[in-house]
């Protein structure tokens, strides 16, 4: 009896070892996409009213783990019974990712700023406040769904070797970072003003005002390095799905440099062909 119980509690140990290595190994892979998760979220939830912004933070969160939910099993279905189809979502998702970093590099080189969003939220009314807040959550819900989406595939295409319920659990585990760990973060960039102003009260002028102004730093670095994340992961995506791309790579050179040329490469083609279906559809 006591043999048995020592040989279930060895069984639980290294299955638990398995889910920790596993879940490393996946939020490893997937930590560029979170990194831009990370970045497009913070920029979403700023431009409101300061007593608004933990409570449509949480909203998003909600809406979040909503996503996860739906996502979650259909992924795991989809491994059990047709795996060829995670490697085609995993690469039309890299597609997606290709055409949002390249898109948000040619607003950068052409000044294509986007301030409609804020504009609308400074010259509201009492009255139509709350409705532009509904409508921002749910683009940024729709947003974090893409991003979920391929988070979960990378995940579970990283622990494709591992059993199922292995495979399970360290999914479930990045799931949960991707969501609580993201959106806390995004909580502590949102409100690092609201410590600064806190310290200026309180005297300390020089640590309020460094936080004051590192905010807006702080969100405009986190989107420049997702953006270079998202055509990375990508390219990576890739160069390691679609075999004959390998072809195309220059000989010499570190595999990230050729990843990253091979994603902006696609990305920019990929933008073309977007612009070029929107201009016929215009007409």
């Amino acid at each position: 009896m006591a043999s048995g119980i020592f040989l279930l509690l060895d069984d639980i140990a290294m299955l638990a070892d398995d889910v920790a290595v596993a879940s490393k190994v996946a939020t490893k892979k997937t930590a560029a996409i979170l990194g831009d998760d990370l970045a497009v979220n913070a920029q979403k939830a700023t431009g409101f009213e300061q007593s608004r912004e933990l409570a449509v933070i949480w909203a998003i969160t909600k809406g979040s783990l909503k996503n996860k939910v739906i996502i979650l099993p259909v992924a795991f279905v989809l491994s059990a019974v047709a795996p060829a189809l995670i490697t085609v979502i995993l690469v039309f998702g890299a597609l997606f990712l290709l055409y949002e970093g390249v898109e948000k590099i040619e607003e950068w080189l052409f000044h294509k700023e986007h301030h409609e969003d804020k504009e609308e939220l400074l010259h509201s009314t009492p009255e139509t406040i709350l409705e532009i807040e509904k409508e921002k959550i749910k683009s940024a819900v729709l947003t974090d769904f893409i991003l979920s989406v391929e988070i979960v595939v990378i995940a579970l295409a990283a622990v494709a070797e591992k059993s199922f319920g292995v495979q399970v659990a360290s999914v479930v585990i990045v799931a949960l970072v991707a969501t609580f760990g993201v959106y806390g973060f995004v909580a502590m960039i949102v409100r690092m003003d609201n410590v600064g102003f806190w310290l200026i009260d309180k005297g300390h002028e020089r640590s309020g005002g460094f936080l004051i102004n590192a905010m807006p730093k702080l969100i405009k670095t986190l989107a420049f390095v997702g953006t270079f994340a998202m055509i990375l992961v990508g390219g990576g995506i890739l160069a390691h799905k679609v075999e004959f791309l390998h072809h195309y790579f220059l000989e010499g050179v570190p595999a990230v440099v050729n990843e990253l040329l091979l994603g902006v490469v696609i990305g920019v083609v990929v933008l073309a062909v977007v612009k070029v279906f929107h201009m016929v559809r215009g007409k």
